[in-house]
């Protein structure tokens, strides 16, 4: 029998609007879910869920009325603990912050909300969005539901589990070297890293490299649309613009994409235990797919290569040091952090700005060498689900960092390009796990990631494939 949460987004949205389910049976039905399973996957740091009943209750009266309704109207959703909510705590992954309440919202918090959408609660993060896995001192670990020995990934890995695990139909997520996209591969879930400036990181900006983005993790494409339809656009004052689309992206999902010149690579000399064989799988069969659907697949180059990895590692350090933090209190931070932060302090304008210019340098020529392309195809992570605690025990944290840096060798270098970039779920191996490819669209291109990824989910559905606990 069909329960709540097997619907997607969208089906939980008419269901309120048609008055065949309350908003406030939405929440109870996910909370109790929260209840029986959060424990075990990690997926929420703070729940709101007296809040998320009076929010229920108007919209149900709003539906009684007759009142002009939000796509979104009704559904519960995540926020992750990264962005700010007012009056809600807002820990970041860090004891540092364990008592921080923000007076006011990101502007993507109050979009979600202006959508309809009704916060259940913080999604679980690693200390200060660093790290590629969450393991915060805050909550425990966020684990994929399809192996509970596994990392749920990060740094968007408590919103991941979260969809995954049926706790959430989908929710916000961030990514700043590919946070959501790593969750979606781990998770099985369709995600997107849109493309810089299309989503508003407002009001409070603290980030100066633009490498991280607002974005959907999703069960379905059309799921995600909907929610980056909600999300989407600029505020006064941001740095970063996206040339606005003048349809919304959920209706994109209807179109076909056309025959696409596809290039694909799987290689670009970060990967240094190579990659896992159901990755190249995972990989093959996509672009085997691509062929099938009538699309020119063609090998290429990486336009990327290591020597970007010391400019990345520096503008990251920098990034971490401009947390703002007690000085008495950074032996509380985790060590990876601490390191980060001293490598941030230590690193002169000079060399910041140099690593930026280096940054910008490589995604240009990136940009331009992969013009004749529609899309680029690569793998999403070089290696399977990592287990619980393996980041952290390679020993130290210069270990914990190259470890990081070779599990996830393809989705940060779009962060510094700013191309939109999707995870897509079409592979999992014999005994369960998801494996994600990665489809990067031209600059400020999400409509042809969304309508090529519309197709292939079409073609291989994987809406009702769900882990045990589901």
């Amino acid at each position: 029998m069909t329960q709540l949460h097997d619907l997607t987004a969208l089906e939980q949205a008419a269901a309120v609007r048609r008055s065949e389910v309350s908003s406030l049976d939405l929440v109870e039905h996910y909370a109790e879910r929260i209840a029986r399973h959060d424990a075990t996957v990690g997926a929420f740091v703070t729940l709101t869920l007296g809040a998320a009943r009076a929010q229920a209750r108007a919209a149900d009266a709003a539906v009684a009325a007759g009142d002009d309704l939000p796509p979104l109207h009704g559904v519960p959703i995540g926020v992750k603990d990264l962005n700010l909510t007012a009056g809600v705590p807002t820990r970041l992954g860090s004891p540092l912050f364990s008592d921080f309440v923000p007076p006011f919202s990101d502007h993507v918090v109050d979009r979600l909300r202006a959508a309809g959408t009704i916060s259940l609660g913080k999604t679980n993060t690693p200390e200060f969005g660093l790290p590629c896995y969450t393991e915060p001192e805050v909550a425990p670990p966020a684990r994929t539901p399809w192996d509970l020995t596994r990392s749920a990934g990060g740094s968007s890995g408590g919103a991941g589990t979260a969809v995954a695990s049926g706790l959430l139909p989908f929710a916000q997520g961030s990514d700043g070297g590919g946070s959501i996209r790593i969750p979606a591969s781990v998770n099985g879930l369709f995600g997107i890293k849109p493309a810089r400036g299309r989503i508003s990181a407002g009001p409070f900006v603290g980030d100066v490299t633009g490498l991280a983005v607002n974005g959907p993790l999703a069960r379905t494409v059309r799921d995600a649309a909907a929610l980056l339809d909600a999300m989407a656009g600029p505020m006064p004052g941001d740095p970063h613009w996206a040339p606005p689309h003048d349809a919304t992206y959920l209706s994109e999902c209807d179109r076909e994409p056309g025959r696409l010149r596809i290039g694909r690579y799987c290689d670009n000399g970060l990967a240094t235990e190579g990659l896992h064989p159901e990755v190249v799988a995972a990989y093959e069969r996509a672009g085997a797919l691509l062929v099938e659907l009538g699309h020119d697949v063609e090998d290429i180059a990486s336009p990327f290569d290591r020597s970007l990895v010391p400019s990345f590692e520096t503008v990251w350090s920098v990034s971490a040091a401009g947390v703002p933090c007690d000085p008495a209190r950074e032996g509380e931070l985790r060590p990876l952090t601490q390191w980060l932060r001293a490598r941030g302090r230590a690193t002169t304008a000079t060399e910041f700005t140099g690593a930026l210019a280096a940054l910008q340098l490589a995604s240009r020529t990136a940009i331009t060498a992969t013009s004749a392309y529609d899309v680029v195809l690569t793998p999403t992570l070089a290696q399977l689900p990592a287990p619980v605690g393996w980041f952290r025990e390679a020993g130290d944290p210069r270990a914990e960092f190259d470890r990081m840096i070779g599990w996830t060798p393809f989705t940060a270098v779009y962060n510094t390009s700013g191309q939109p970039a999707v995870s897509v779920p079409l592979h999992h191996t014999g005994d369960g796990l998801p494996v994600g490819v990665m489809l990067v669209g031209r600059p400020a291109d999400e409509v042809t990631l969304l309508r090529l990824s519309a197709q292939l989910e079409q073609a291989t559905p994987w809406v009702d494939r769900h882990p045990a606990l589901w």
